[in-house]
């Protein structure tokens, strides 16, 4: 039996397992709107912390963590930092959110902003900057699951087919389970996750160096300029803080995470979740381990993308057997599927609930807009394969375009949830002024002294809300709707 079969072998056992596991979720409750896109607001500390956890970590905590150890150095436990931030949001903002997703019917970030600032139309804005965003992210995963496929497989499992038979299987799951059965795999695949990448970042710490210490001793003695900050890259502390800051504060407009707390059985829960939620993030140490156990080893042949550094340790330096290759894939894929679904998932949610809601299902039942969002998820998986197949790698570019003009609605749900005074035209400005002061320090002007370009397009917009805030009538900018 060739290696590339027993490989392919393991990683189909394991797509079947998760379908099983996806499939066995279904209950009744999946038949209304709140129970396929809520949970129907009963989903606990463990399966919570699962599906938030999968939220983050995605093909490219497999690959690009790695990837950018490999490739930057110290500059990488960034990720770290700004993970050990993401509960303080967790903490501030999930449970006045589960509250008033409890009280007033909200399952999308767009209902919330359409019902506090009465504006049906801001709504829509969030929902269509939220699937814009959504789908070059899902694009990604099934990208990242057809490149682990080929590679793993030496190209016996092409690239079109690998992207199609993982997320096939999370089509499926999301489509007949909705959120139940993405908690339940996210469980399976989550622990598969952590074991799998603490396993290869002991085991080829190991192999090479004779363990993790030796490892970081012969950096320090060969190049130590890839343990310094920022001389192994001329990453700044000005960019690494503001990157920290704007990830971890930011993260969570993003609405596959805003959403999920909606779905919490109460704000107890959340915060539970916000206290344990780090325990997660020790899935990349292991993975920081593999990408600088790569600095020394490609030294002389430095790789031409940096991200296939995992694969390259795996299949061609520590030289594991085929059963570990294939393990190795199926930890990958489930961080790429975990992922996948609740993209899949939310970016369906926003489609059905936030733009077609309003406009084209106007006054629409409940079973018809349960109908509508299985087939959206099935629909938007198809778009974002065929993209995939296009032309993936143009696609990072929008990604990181969409991440800056989603932190940018920061303030805006702010306000909904803590400060009822702002006003929809303030929020509205300020919202435009920060798209616009992003797009161009991202893509046109370089960002004033090296921070993160986020950073200042977030204090002009918190500016120009301030301005509008003091210097507008009450006549020119009524004020919202002040439930809370």
């Amino acid at each position: 039996m060739s290696d590339s079969v027993i490989i392919v072998g393991i990683t189909l056992v394991y797509l079947a397992m998760v379908l099983v596991v996806g499939l066995r979720a279904r209950g009744q409750s999946n038949s209304s709107l709140e129970g396929y896109v809520a949970g129907g607001r009963h989903v606990g500390v463990v399966i919570l912390f699962f599906i938030l956890g999968a939220e983050i970590f995605s093909a490219f905590a497999f690959l690009g963590t790695p990837g950018w150890a490999y490739q930057h150095g110290a500059p990488a436990f960034y990720i770290l930092a700004y993970l050990s931030l993401v509960p303080i949001t967790i903490w501030a903002l999930g449970p006045r959110v589960a509250k008033l997703g409890r009280e007033r019917g909200y399952l999308t970030q767009g209902d919330m902003i359409a019902d506090h600032y009465r504006s049906k139309p801001l709504g829509m804005l969030a929902g269509i900057i939220g699937v814009v965003a959504l789908v070059p992210y899902l694009t990604i995963q099934i990208a990242g699951a057809g490149l682990l496929f080929q590679a793993a497989t030496d190209g016996m499992v092409p690239f079109w087919l690998g992207g199609l038979l993982a997320f096939v299987v999370v089509a499926a799951y999301v489509f007949c389970s909705g959120l139940s059965g993405i908690g339940w795999t996210n469980l399976v695949q989550g622990v598969m996750m952590i074991a799998i990448a603490w396993f290869l970042g002991l085991a080829i710490s190991e192999r090479l160096y004779g363990g993790v210490g030796e490892m970081f001793t012969q950096l320090q003695q060969q190049a130590p300029e890839y343990l310094t900050m920022p001389r192994a890259t001329g990453m700044g502390w000005g960019y690494f803080s503001t990157a920290v800051l704007v990830s971890a504060f930011g993260g969570a407009m993003w609405p596959h995470l805003f959403m999920k707390f909606y779905s919490a059985d109460s704000g107890k829960t959340l915060r539970k979740v916000s206290v344990f939620y780090p325990l997660y993030a020790t899935l990349l140490v292991p993975l920081l381990f593999i990408g600088f156990a790569g600095i020394l080893v490609f030294a002389d042949e430095p790789l031409a993308r940096a991200d296939t550094v995992l694969l390259r340790m795996v299949m061609d330096v520590a030289n594991f057997s085929p059963w570990v290759i294939g393990l190795m894939l199926s930890g990958a894929l489930a961080a790429a599927m975990s992922t996948g679904a609740n993209l899949a998932h939310t970016a369906a949610v926003v489609l059905v609930r936030d733009v077609f809601g309003p406009t084209v299902m106007k006054g629409a039942s409940e079973k018809a807009s349960v109908s509508a969002t299985r087939w959206s998820v099935l629909g938007l998986s198809l778009i974002a394969y065929l993209f995939a197949l296009i032309n993936p790698a143009s696609l990072v570019m929008l990604l990181l375009g969409a991440y800056g003009l989603l932190v940018q609605l920061f303030p805006m749900v702010i306000g909904a949830l803590f400060f009822p005074r702002l006003r929809r035209a303030s929020v509205m400005l300020g919202a435009l002024t920060g798209s616009l002061a992003y797009l161009l320090m991202e893509f046109i002007w370089s960002s004033p002294l090296g921070w993160h370009a986020g950073v200042w397009a977030m204090l002009l917009n918190v500016v120009a809300v301030a301005v509008w805030q003091r210097f507008s009538s009450t006549a020119h900018a009524p004020q919202p709707h002040n439930s809370h």
